[in-house]
């Protein structure tokens, strides 16, 4: 056990590298101690890079990283390091998109093999401890590429080189020269529905993801204020929205008991799920389930996007008031524990609940069922019961590290959804997450750190970070009008603009060029999304509204420009830059601009604003003020300045490039300036 007593990990705070605190693997964590040793000793890496909610990342860790020979192979050959993909995304996305030119696939947990500079040569993921199913024995690869580092170093060299000059190529795709038109977002539309699943609902097939992005973009085009025109188009993207929530919804991959969305499904139904649940996801999806519910009204979109938050509230908030990362795909060992369900269970528990969530004696998982639900409303007496059994079952584990950017997609869809739904716990939330993320993940000069966990907070901020933390900031001044979230949200996005904007070929960097050494092997700008929108994108979208909030050329100006950096990929790849999309229709469209002064706690003030909350205008821009000139937002924004309402009244202005209509204090015609026309 001399492997388990020098292993470094236990000083971490990551609950996924302090899983791997006990191996007999002599682990690193990431840093310049690891690549030291490499070099000096003149031996290959193994990087190895998952996360706590990782039920393959977990399997591997009991397999072979607690087996004392496989860890012998790995210490007598390799200098191993451990990643926490969540602490150091920057770094993950490097040596996932090699192992994904390399192999033609990637996944977690991921495995890398690289010179003792840090160039990747070899890689794949999960391997198993013993060959099957056509996969080779974890030992058998580590002995393979430890004679291939004696044997054939030039080759390995060479393939790295080759690698390594791929991967910078591809890491700065070249700005777009010719305008964006309209005619782009209609092309992305039809794309997106190319891959639609007209049977169950969602895009591609298993395993089916929610790809809460692109169902946002859709939402953006077939508002009643979206971009498309009414006729098929419109219907059919209206039709593929309802049909893909509502599938979604009732399906396994919600959980039908406790509220919230595991992380995908593993077939194309929607009915077996990937047990974990992620933050980003819960986040990203109220949110979509908010505006849809607005917007094609249905009742079940509405009650979704409010239990996902319930959710999020009950099981994820820290009493510090961040929300933590995720809760474990397993509990007790075993995928999915708490979350199946045999007939017999059922029926002992709420015989009139079998119908209903759709329980056979077959099952639907390995001979048990996970609950699917077969109408909008679940019996409610039912639900309880199974729910408080479900407890007294093994729960899964919770990583309970803040991260920032997360945390960002967080305040958001709880500022939206308080103020849309008149829930002042959801804003409450919301406030108080933001509070903490800006005072406990800040470094004295103001740059946002990315991860905080037991008091500590570390890794210099990422792209994302300031870009999702700034988008949930400016909700949450649209849903309080309180001007220092406005502030604060001005104040990341400048500070974004200096660490993270190219100046010579424009667009954002992911990392910051002087981050925690060692930084990844090659500065990315991330054009491709995944489950969470891409920062770049966010950025541009943010710098657009603030450039109307508060009358900044400049601000509007870099969002513009930053979209350059995605290029023909909008138009190659739709399904996989609709955030890109999204800030698209903003530059190309403009927004719709609302003010809305006086009074707002007066019956006219109070009725214009719950107008306004009834309807998803997309790209909407909100500046609100009940105290009149002197405020800093009142100075600072056109949409405020030099405006007043009488006394004891309000007034809303509809505008668009700050040329406005006349001010009304009615509510529908609030409403009918609004859905007759804009971005």
């Amino acid at each position: 056990m001399e492997g388990a007593r020098a292993n470094r990990l236990a000083r971490e705070t990551s609950p996924y590298l302090l899983q791997h605190a006990q191996n007999p693997v002599d682990w690193y964590p990431w840093g310049e101690e690891a690549f030291e040793r490499a070099r000096r000793e003149d031996k290959p890496i193994l990087l190895s890079i998952g996360y706590s909610a990782c039920h393959w990342c977990h399997v591997m860790e009991r397999e072979s990283f607690s087996d004392p020979e496989t860890a012998r192979i790995i210490n007598e050959n390799f200098v191993a390091i451990k990643v926490d993909r969540e602490e150091r995304p920057d770094v993950d996305m490097v040596y996932m998109r090699a192992v994904q030119v390399l192999t033609g696939r990637g996944g977690w947990p991921l495995t890398v093999f690289l010179t003792p500079e840090g160039a990747p040569f070899l890689g794949g993921t999960y391997f198993p401890p013993e060959d099957r199913h056509g996969l080779p024995s974890f030992k058998r690869v580590l002995l393979a590429v430890a004679t291939l580092w004696r044997e054939r170093r030039r080759e390995v060299l060479g393939q790295a080189a080759s690698l390594m000059e791929g991967l910078a190529r591809a890491a700065s795709p070249s700005p777009r020269q010719e305008p964006f038109t309209e005619e782009i977002l209609y092309r992305a539309v039809s794309g997106i529905l190319s891959g639609y699943d007209r049977q169950f609902g969602g895009f591609g097939g298993p395993p089916k993801f929610p790809q809460a992005p692109l169902l946002e973009f859709l939402l953006r085009g077939a508002a009643r204020a979206g971009f498309l025109p009414e006729g098929s188009v419109k219907a059919e993207v209206r039709q593929a929205l309802a049909r893909t929530v509502s599938a979604m919804a009732l399906g396994g991959i919600y959980d039908q008991l406790a509220g919230g969305f595991h992380r995908y499904s593993v077939d194309r139904s929607w009915t077996v799920p990937h047990f974990e649940k992620m933050l980003y996801d819960n986040a990203l999806l109220a949110r979509v389930y908010l505006r849809a519910g607005l917007e094609l009204g249905d009742g079940l979109f509405r009650r979704i996007a409010t239990e996902t938050l319930e959710y999020l509230l009950r099981e994820m908030r820290l009493p510090e008031g961040g929300f933590c990362s995720s809760q474990d795909a397993e509990a007790a060992g075993e995928e999915g524990t708490p979350y199946t369900w045999t007939y017999d269970e059922v029926a002992s528990l709420a015989p009139e609940a079998l119908e209903y969530y759709r329980v056979t004696p077959e099952g639907n998982f390995w001979g048990k069922n996970v609950l699917l639900a077969a109408a909008p409303e679940p019996p409610a007496g039912a639900r309880a019961r199974l729910l408080e059994v479900r407890l007294l079952k093994p729960q899964p584990a919770r990583d309970d590290k803040v991260l920032s950017s997360w945390n960002g997609l967080a305040v958001g869809a709880l500022a939206e959804a308080g103020a849309v739904l008149g829930r002042p716990d959801f804003l409450a939330a919301a406030k108080a997450a933001a509070s903490f993320v800006l005072e406990a993940a800040r470094r004295p000069d103001g740059e946002l750190l990315h991860v905080w966990r037991a008091g500590k907070a570390r890794v210099r901020g990422l792209l994302e970070d300031y870009a999702f933390l700034a988008e949930g900031l400016l909700s949450l001044w649209e849903a309080t009008f309180d001007e220092t979230w406005l502030q604060a949200a001005e104040e990341l996005a400048r500070l974004a603009l200096e660490i993270f904007r190219d100046p010579s070929d424009g667009g954002f960097f992911a990392s910051p060029a002087d981050g925690d050494e060692p930084g990844p092997p090659v500065r990315e700008k991330e054009v491709m999304e995944g489950p969470t929108p891409a920062p770049g994108a966010v950025l541009c979208l943010v710098l657009q509204r603030l450039g109307v909030l508060l009358g900044s050329d400049e601000l509007a100006r870099a969002g513009k420009e930053g979209l350059a950096v995605a290029g023909t990929f909008v138009e190659r790849v739709p399904q996989g830059t609709s955030s890109w999309l999204s800030a698209l229709s903003f530059a190309i469209l403009g927004g719709r601009e609302v003010a809305i002064l006086g009074d707002l706690d007066s019956p006219r003030g109070v009725s214009l604003v719950s107008a306004l909350r009834s309807m998803y205008i997309p790209n909407l821009v909100l500046a609100g003020s009940a105290r009149g000139s002197g405020t800093w937002a009142w100075e600072r924004s056109p949409l405020l300045k030099g405006r007043e309402a009488p006394p004891g009244e309000a007034l809303a202005y509809v505008c668009e490039n700050y040329v406005c209509q006349a001010p009304t204090s009615d509510p529908e015609e609030l409403r009918r300036s609004l859905v007759g026309g804009g971005g």
